[in-house]
């Protein structure tokens, strides 16, 4: 059994300035109001440390592990849940729609046994932390843009 929950926004900057948001670990916690702390390395395999802020939930620290990540594409993780028998892939994907224009989609899948016990509720959250980060990632990703010369069309 499968559930997922996913947010897309268009971009109005190369995907490669994109890239540059998601990729900056250190500075997710100057614009991310999902992440606002962040640490690890992008390397398939290693631990990343995060401290995730749900709407109307404490903070609380997560420690995914790096699945997979193309560079100016996508970066997934992995974890797990309810003793292992629910496996989460976040994932934050990135695709090029022309020379200053990408859409950013950033969701979780789950997957396992016992993938009810992830509620509505939790997805109702999940969905609207997601919408908080991508709008967020656009923001970032265009005044960048913006920045060095580039306009939002």
């Amino acid at each position: 059994m499968k559930r997922a929950v996913e947010h897309r926004i268009g971009v109005q900057a190369p995907a490669e300035i994109v890239w540059e948001v998601v990729s900056e670990f250190e500075s997710w916690r100057h614009w991310n109001p999902l992440y606002r702390q962040a640490e690890g390395q992008m390397k398939i395999g290693t631990a990343l440390v995060l401290e995730q802020h749900l709407p109307g939930e404490a903070p609380r620290v997560i420690q995914p592990i790096v699945q997979d990540w193309v560079p100016y594409e996508q970066l997934h993780w992995r974890s797990t849940r309810v003793g292992g028998l629910v496996t989460a892939i976040r994932y934050l994907e990135i695709e090029n729609m022309g020379p200053a224009n990408a859409t950013f989609s950033n969701g979780e899948l789950f997957m396992g046994m016992l993938v009810r016990w992830v509620s509505r509720e939790e997805r109702r959250k999940l969905k609207a932390a997601f919408a908080a980060m991508g709008e967020a990632v656009r923001d970032r990703a265009e005044a960048l843009w913006s920045e060095r010369g580039g306009a939002p069309i």
